[in-house]
C-alpha cells in the first residue's frame, strides 16, 4: 500500500469531515473544496531512488533502531552498512538484522572515521552529550548526517556544529519528528492555506505523562540537567520547533518559569525507601513503584536490553531494579530536572505563543489551540476541530497514532531523498531553521534560571 493509499484509506479510520449541504466529505473532497494536498506526504521532488543510500548507525539504542528500520522495510532505497554501540547485545542486533560485516561493527564511534570513507551518512542517535564530536567528524569526514534531537547539549556547540555544516556544505537532517506527524502536517497545510486567516496566537502543551517523566528525567539518563541537557531542549526542542514550523516566523523574545515541585525528597512518604526493592511500606500505593512499572506492567523495559527469551525476563529485571537508578525510588534521586513549566515567546510577527510542558498528568500527547483572525483550532494530536468564525461551521480531523503522531520513518523517507538526490531542500527543516528551534528552548532556561527576558538571535 503507498502512502498516499495509507492517509486517504478509510480502513485505517482516518477522517477529515466537513458537513456541507447536510453531505459529509472525504478528505479528497475537502482537499478540492480547500485548494489542500490529498496527500500531506507527498512531494513532487521525490524520485525513484536508483541505488540505496548507504548508512552506518552510531547509536543503535532504542531511536537509532527505529530510524534504521527504515533499511528493512524499504532496503532499495536505504542500506545500514555499519553500526557504532559500545554495547555488545545491541551492536549484534543491528549487525544481525542489517548483516553487517564484522568488520564494520565499532564499539567506538571514532573508529568509524578512521577508515576511508566507506558510505554516504551517518545516523547519529548517541546519547545528547555524544552528539557534537562524532557530528563534527562525520562533517569533516565527507559524511551526509540524520541527527537525532537535540543537535547537541549547548548552545555553542549547536552553533559550531551549523558553522561546521554550512563550511562543508553537508546535507544535515535533525530529528524533528513532529513535522512529519499526519496532525502538525495537517495543521500546517490549513493554517498556510489560511482557512482561520491570520495566526494571532498559540498555545500549546506537552503533557508527559507522570510515569513517563518519572522514567526518563527522575530515575532516567536525562535525570540531570548539567550531565545531559534541560529537559525544555531534551523533551520540548519537538514542541520549540513545531510552534516555530506553524508561526513561520524568527523568534523575538523568550520568557519562562518552572521548577521541580514534586519529585524531591521533602516529599519522599513515610515508610519509604531508597529502592522500591528494599521492602518500602508504601510501595503497593504508589503510582512511581519500580516493581508495579517494570516487574509487573512491563513498561518501558527496551533500557533493560533483554533477550528474547520472555521467561528469563522477570529475574534480570528485578537484578536491574536492585542495581540501577530504575529501581530507585522517585524522591531520593538526584534530579533537577523542573517538573512543569511554562515559556512565552513572541514571534518578530507578532504572534504571541504560551508552551506548558507538564509531568503531573495521566496522559500524554501534545494539546494545540490555535487563535487566528478568522477561526480558532482545538487539537490533541489525534483530532482536531477548525470552527469559522463566520459561518460557526467545523472541520474534524480524526487518525489515531503512535507517540510521535506516526512521524519517524516519513522523516527518513525524505532525509534518504535528500541524501541521494544531493538536494537539501527535500528536509522538512533547513539546519539554521533548526538551531534557532534549539536557541529558543536555550533561551528558556536562561529566563528560567535568571528571571530574565532573553532576545534570541540565531
Amino acid at each position: 500500500m503507498s502512502l498516499r493509499q495509507f492517509i486517504s484509506s478509510r480502513i485505517f479510520l482516518r477522517s477529515f469531515n466537513i458537513v456541507k449541504d447536510n453531505a459529509v466529505l472525504r478528505w479528497r473532497e475537502v482537499a478540492a473544496l480547500f485548494g489542500l494536498h490529498d496527500d500531506v506526504y507527498y512531494n513532487p521532488l521525490h524520485k525513484k531512488i536508483q541505488k540505496p543510500v548507504h548508512a552506518i548507525l552510531i547509536g543503535a539504542g532504542h531511536r537509532g533502531t527505529i530510524y534504521a528500520s527504515y533499511a528493512s522495510k524499504y532496503p532499495k532505497e536505504l542500506k545500514i552498512v555499519g553500526v557504532a554501540d559500545v554495547n555488545p547485545q545491541r551492536r549484534k542486533k543491528t549487525a544481525t538484522e542489517h548483516k553487517i560485516p564484522v568488520g564494520h561493527c565499532f564499539t567506538d564511534w571514532k573508529d568509524v572515521f578512521a577508515l576511508e570513507k566507506f558510505a554516504d551518512a551517518v545516523i547519529i542517535a548517541t546519547p545528547d552529550y555524544l552528539h557534537t564530536q562524532p557530528c563534527l567528524a562525520a562533517l569533516d569526514a565527507g559524511y551526509d548526517i540524520l541527527l537525532e534531537k537535540p543537535i547537541a547539549p549547548t548552545e555553542e556547540e549547536c552553533r559550531i556544529i551549523l558553522q561546521k555544516a554550512k563550511d562543508t556544505n553537508r546535507i544535515v537532517g535533525v530529528c524533528h519528528v513532529l513535522r512529519y506527524s499526519p496532525y502538525f502536517r495537517e495543521l500546517k497545510e490549513v493554517l498556510d492555506a489560511g482557512l482561520i486567516g491570520d495566526i494571532i496566537s498559540v498555545q500549546h502543551m506537552e503533557p508527559i505523562e507522570h510515569v513517563h517523566m518519572s522514567h526518563s528525567y527522575v530515575r532516567g539518563k536525562w535525570k540531570s540537567s548539567k550531565k545531559s541537557t534541560p529537559i525544555i531542549l531534551a523533551k520540548s526542542c519537538h514542541d520549540t520547533d513545531i510552534i516555530r514550523w506553524l508561526v513561520n516566523s524568527p523568534v523575538h523574545d523568550v520568557h519562562c518559569f518552572g521548577n521541580l515541585r514534586w519529585f524531591t525528597n521533602i516529599n519522599a512518604p513515610k515508610g519509604s525507601t531508597e529502592r522500591c526493592t528494599d521492602g518500602c511500606k508504601v510501595e503497593s500505593s504508589c503510582p512511581y513503584s519500580a516493581l508495579q512499572i517494570y516487574y509487573r506492567d512491563h513498561k518501558r523495559l527496551y533500557v533493560f536490553d533483554l533477550p528474547e527469551d520472555k521467561r528469563k525476563w522477570d529475574e534480570l529485571i528485578l537484578q536491574q531494579l536492585k542495581t540501577t537508578d530504575y529501581g530507585r525510588c522517585v524522591y531520593r534521586m538526584d534530579n533537577d530536572q523542573p517538573d512543569h513549566l511554562t515559556v512565552n515567546i513572541l514571534f518578530e510577527n507578532g504572534v504571541t505563543s504560551a508552551f506548558s510542558m507538564e509531568a503531573h498528568v495521566s496522559y500524554e500527547g501534545r494539546r494545540t489551540r490555535i487563535m487566528g483572525s478568522k477561526g480558532d483550532i482545538i487539537g490533541d494530536m489525534e483530532t482536531f476541530v477548525l470552527t469559522d468564525f463566520k459561518t460557526r461551521k467545523q472541520i474534524k480531523w480524526k487518525l489515531k497514532t503512535d507517540a510521535h503522531g506516526g512521524g519517524d520513518l516519513s522523516l527518513v523517507k525524505d532525509w534518504v531523498q535528500a541524501v541521494a538526490q544531493q538536494n537539501k531542500n527535500l528536509l522538512s527543516s533547513t539546519i539554521e531553521v533548526s538551531v534557532e528551534s534549539h536557541l529558543i528552548a536555550f533561551g528558556a532556561e536562561r529566563s528560567r534560571l535568571n528571571r530574565t527576558i532573553e532576545d534570541i538571535r540565531i
